[in-house]
């Protein structure tokens, strides 16, 4: 494997940390941000944000069935509510952009569980976890690493 930078601008890390915060407080929902999150790092292959995620998750209480169900949580049955399957749906259409949008349907279906205020953090708060996963994967920084 090629050697890889570990360096990063301690301007961008401060940006993205704060940018972080603020959608996660206005999104002001901890559990259900840490599954948003821990679902993009999923899909973005992120083993730093995965493990950093999974830990915070279990830290306010998230339950171990649905972070064990996260990666299939279409099919979990009533492991997640109707809120939490709007938010993963947005958060896979934001993350992937298969169709270089996010379809009509899914952001409706978000809008029925979250107002405009909380809707703009939740985008917010997918898109910075989306750049922290591209950095880290693109470093190829691993799991518990203290330098990044």
């Amino acid at each position: 494997m090629t050697a890889r930078t570990t360096r990063l601008d301690a301007g961008v890390r401060t940006a993205l940390q704060a940018l972080g915060a603020a959608a996660r407080r206005g999104l002001d929902d901890p559990a259900l941000a840490e599954l948003v999150q821990i679902r993009a790092s999923q899909l973005n292959h992120c083993a730093f944000c995965l493990d950093m995620h999974l830990a915070g998750a279990r830290r306010i209480g998230v339950s171990e069935r649905q972070l064990d169900l996260l990666n299939a949580w279409e099919e979990a049955g009533e492991a997640f509510d109707e809120r939490e399957r709007a938010a993963l749906a947005l958060t896979e259409a934001v993350t992937v952009l298969t169709d270089g949008f996010v379809p009509d349907g899914v952001y409706e279906q978000a809008a029925e569980h979250f107002d405009e205020v909380r809707i703009a953090h939740l985008i917010a708060l997918i898109t910075t976890i989306n750049g922290w996963n591209r950095l880290m994967v693109g470093r190829r920084i691993p799991p518990g690493s203290t330098e990044w």
